[in-house]
């Protein structure tokens, strides 16, 4: 979850590795309820701001996110089966046209 402050760090054109380590710092001793301005790039207590972030709309996100993973990579394993099931049946109908034609008489 530390992609979203470092986005908005990256955007307010602020030192990211240097804003990031004070936000986990201020995490550590302050509490949680620091996060980033998004207008200044600047550390604050969002309590102050009246921002609140809860906890299930995090939640949701990440099981919608995962769910969306797992529905994407059954698709690709669905379409990837299909395909190889397309080159198995391509080789043997191959197969059978060629143990259909006549041999070519041998030359002399």
């Amino acid at each position: 979850l530390k992609i979203i402050p470092k986005t908005l760090m990256q955007n307010c054109g602020v030192n990211t590795i240097r804003s990031m380590t004070t936000l986990t710092a201020k995490h550590a001793t302050d509490g949680a309820t620091f996060g980033v301005d998004g207008e200044t790039g600047e550390i604050v207590d969002m309590k102050q701001f009246g921002v609140w972030d809860t906890f299930q709309v995090k939640s949701q996100v990440l099981k919608t996110a995962i769910e969306t993973a797992i529905l994407l990579l059954r698709i690709d394993d669905i379409v990837s089966g299909v395909k190889k099931q397309s080159d198995i049946d391509a080789e043997k109908m191959a197969g059978k046209f060629q143990s259909q034609q006549p041999a070519e008489p041998a030359e002399e």
